[in-house]
């Protein structure tokens, strides 16, 4: 079975030194990267960083956008902003539009109210 199946996305599973492997990063790096704000590591009951999928696909993020397009980590941080900015934009519009949806449907649908 594999890990995606075993555990959901944002269950935090891999130790840092695992996450720093799969990336082929070093651990001072996420370290570092978690001093700058741009990831959050969930922590154990002995304070040892855990990182769950969303975090290391995060981190690959991250490195592309600093290997493949040359933006710094103050370039990061504003683009992981406006990602996350973007994506909670979208869920609000979603939420309204089921909203409208379920307002726009005939009275006679709805139920009475004594």
């Amino acid at each position: 079975m594999a890990t995606e199946e075993m555990f959901g996305y944002d269950e935090p599973v891999f130790i840092i030194g695992v996450a720093a492997r799969m990336l082929g990063i070093r651990t001072q790096t996420l370290r570092y990267y978690e001093q700058l704000g741009l990831i959050e590591p969930a922590r154990s009951g002995g304070n040892q960083r855990i990182f769950s999928r969303r975090d290391v696909e995060r981190v690959r993020r991250i490195r592309g956008l600093m290997e493949d397009l040359g933006v710094n980590l103050a370039g990061v941080e504003v683009v992981l902003r406006l990602l996350d900015r973007l994506r909670a934009a979208e869920a609000k519009i979603e939420r309204l539009e089921a909203e409208a949806d379920r307002l726009r449907q005939p009275a006679a649908l709805k139920p009475r109210q004594p």
